[in-house]
């Protein structure tokens, strides 16, 4: 008999995210992006050190934009309460992401410097990202 697939890390009530992005997908700002492969929750704080790896490594020249915003709110229980007695309270907010889905943009720069600006970004984010180039780019 097959077993439903088993997610990690994912419950019912924080929604489905299956599927590839349907909005979100193209770039619509810049010239460089960075696009996720994976499906995640992105934190605000993960967004944001993310932001400053791309704005420190451009020396603040050209322009960036975030695509995603994080809307979503997580909530926690404190440490050592009993189960029961409701929900807790919010802890932080996510962006749900799904495969396709644009993060960052930017523009004003070299191509090397964009890409390696995406690269730092990437590796403050946990998930699978690739580098893609608007295609009239030249």
């Amino acid at each position: 008999m097959l077993q439903p697939k088993r997610t990690k890390y994912r419950k019912q009530q924080k929604g489905k995210m299956k599927g590839n992005a349907q909005r979100g997908a193209q770039i619509a700002f810049g010239s460089f992006a960075i696009k996720t492969l994976d499906e995640a929750f992105l934190t605000s704080r993960q967004i944001e050190s993310a932001r400053i790896a791309v704005t420190r490594y451009m020396k603040r020249e050209g322009q960036v934009w975030i695509r995603v915003f994080p809307d979503k709110p997580m909530t926690a229980k404190p440490a050592e309460v009993r189960m029961g007695k409701g929900k807790g309270a919010p802890s932080h907010w996510v962006a749900p992401v799904r495969p396709g889905r644009i993060l960052f943009e930017c523009d004003g720069v070299p191509f090397d410097v964009a890409k390696e600006a995406m690269r730092l970004a990437s590796q403050k984010l946990p998930v699978k990202t690739k580098f893609v180039v608007r295609k009239d780019y030249a």
